[in-house]
């Protein structure tokens, strides 16, 4: 599996709780916080439903 970086690059306030969940899930605490996570279904399908707030990149 490849590994992925996830940045969130927007602020988890005023967002539905369901976002604030998923952030959290993934791991990220706060602004311009990342990890590292294997890029598995799981992990894509909640990147994608955050899409707008994280920034993703694929790490070597």
């Amino acid at each position: 599996m490849s590994k992925i970086r996830i940045t969130q690059v927007k602020s988890g306030i005023d967002r539905m709780e369901r976002q604030k969940r998923t952030l959290k899930a993934l791991g990220l605490r706060r602004m311009l916080y990342s990890v590292e996570v294997e890029a598995t279904p799981q992990i894509l399908g909640m990147v994608k439903a955050v899409h707008h707030l994280v920034k993703v990149e694929e790490v070597k």
